[in-house]
């Protein structure tokens, strides 16, 4: 039995909620966003909550209900508020560059530069040229835009060179002794 799904999600001012059967539109200041509820979770929208509840005849009803509450909730933070996440780089002559709005440079120690195209409802930041701020109202597109730069060189852990999230904690291994 989910914990998570018995709990309303209260909708804050300026997100509006369109429900169509299973499917569900949001928009706030931000955009929109839309999603397909799986059809063993019923969601009703009461006053200014959501209410997730399982359908009986389904196995895992309850573990779809909360899986479809906190993908809602995530949907509702985003079009409000955005998501972010921060990426340094550390190394000798590893740097990005913004040559458009969806286009990134990276020099990242390689023979050549490599060049990544942003999907779109990303925006980029480089508040420096080894730091660079991904930002956009969809969680899971962040986090998988965010782990693709992170991919093309990450950190080793005898000199913590490549590059890594701005919260993470690289552990460091003691080189070889005589």
């Amino acid at each position: 039995m989910s914990r998570v799904a018995k709990r309303p999600i209260i909708i804050p001012s300026g997100v509006n909620i369109k429900l169509d059967l299973q499917d569900i539109l949001i928009k706030g200041k931000y955009g929109h966003l839309s999603r397909t509820i799986h059809q063993s979770v019923k969601i009703e929208c009461l006053n200014d909550k959501i209410i997730f509840s399982p359908r009986f005849g389904f196995s895992d009803s309850w573990a779809q209900a909360g899986t479809s509450r906190a993908l809602v909730n995530s949907m509702i933070i985003g079009v409000s508020r955005k998501f972010s996440k921060k990426l340094q780089l550390s190394g000798v002559g590893y740097r990005i560059s913004i040559i458009k709005d969806d286009i990134i440079n990276m020099s990242l120690g390689y023979s050549h530069i490599i060049t990544y195209r942003l999907p779109k409802g990303i925006n980029i930041e480089n508040p420096s040229p080894t730091e660079i701020v991904i930002q956009g109202i969809d969680k899971q597109l962040v986090g998988q835009v965010a782990a693709n730069l992170r991919s093309y060189r990450v950190p080793e852990p005898y000199k913590g060179k490549g590059i890594r999230y701005a919260d993470e904690i690289v552990r460091m291994k003691e080189a070889k002794k005589k």
